[in-house]
């Protein structure tokens, strides 16, 4: 919500309205697509006679993005943001970001899926997904791992879209991860968010799949668009409910399996949907930008921002 330093133009009070018609339109849709679209219709609609003037509408437009209560998505400032620097920065031809970013970041992580290997996949990614469809497309022979991703189950979409594309694929409690680790080769994962430091935000349990992957000696690779580049430097758990507020803790509900437990009512559920995953665990980045270590997060950052 806007504070009380913040001034809103209500010439823009538009874009929350068509952004909140595209989410509910399409509920799987990357953010960076109504993000860009929006801010591209911006430009269009556009009376400044300058670039500081045009910058000032797109900055304008994207103060009343980020108010939308459908914005559930860290990655939407670092897109509003990225938008603008290009636009000031380069023509104003956009082309498909999005799917192109899929593409080429595939493409750059071929040489990672090899015949025979297993990986480990936790939650639903579209990068993800699309890696290893293009990966089946080029007649490559993997098996995947996917984990359940509780709360949301995200995982039994991953897996289905998989077995679709005749993937073979094994879906396993978020739990049991350690038991299967030393039969995969490496562990594969989107994220919400890269920070400055070249950690992640993303789905709550990919941190403690880390861990273990990093005592089993597993690769631990993430898979994201440079969008989600965002110059925020956590220290811990706690710091990421300033990107996003996802914290949730509310009153136990009793079921029949609780009917032994003593005072039910006085117990509460705390359900956090995303954690922060440290850079020391994380192998490489797989992005647009190329395969990154992340210790060169922060080097591309400062080219994208400065």
């Amino acid at each position: 919500m806007a504070t009380s330093t913040t001034t809103l133009n209500k010439d823009f009070e538009w874009v929350v309205t068509k952004f909140e018609t595209m989410i509910k339109r399409e509920t799987e849709i990357s953010v960076a697509i109504p993000t860009i679209g929006i801010l591209t219709e911006v430009i269009r609609n556009s009376h400044a006679t300058t670039i500081m003037g045009l910058q000032k509408d797109l900055e304008d437009a994207a103060k009343q993005l980020k108010t939308c209560p459908f914005n559930q998505s860290i990655s939407l400032s670092s897109v509003c943001d990225l938008f603008i620097r290009f636009v000031t920065r380069t023509s104003l031809d956009f082309p498909n970001f999005d799917h192109v970013n899929r593409i080429k970041i595939s493409q750059l992580a071929d040489k990672f899926i090899r015949d025979g290997v297993t990986i480990l996949v936790h939650g639903f990614s579209r990068v993800v997904l699309a890696l290893l469809l293009n990966a089946a497309f080029q007649g490559k022979r993997f098996s995947v791992i996917v984990t359940e991703s509780r709360p949301d189950s995200s995982g039994y979409k991953t897996a289905a879209r998989l077995q679709a594309a005749n993937i073979p694929v094994k879906l396993i409690m978020d739990g049991g991860v350690s038991r299967i680790i030393d039969k995969v080769d490496y562990v594969l994962c989107g994220a919400e968010a890269i920070v400055e430091n070249g950690g992640i935000v993303n789905k709550i349990g990919t941190y403690q799949i880390s861990i273990v992957a990093k005592a089993f000696k597993k690769p631990f690779y993430v898979a994201a668009e440079s969008f989600k580049f965002t110059r925020s430097y956590p220290l811990n758990q706690s710091d990421i409910e300033s990107l996003k507020n996802e914290h949730i803790s509310e009153p136990f509900k009793v079921c029949n399996s609780c009917s032994n437990c003593e005072n039910p009512e006085q117990l509460t559920i705390d359900s956090p949907t995303l954690d922060y995953t440290p850079p020391s665990y994380i192998t490489l980045l797989f992005t647009e930008l190329g395969v990154l270590t992340p210790s060169a997060v922060s080097d591309e950052l400062i080219k994208l921002y400065y």
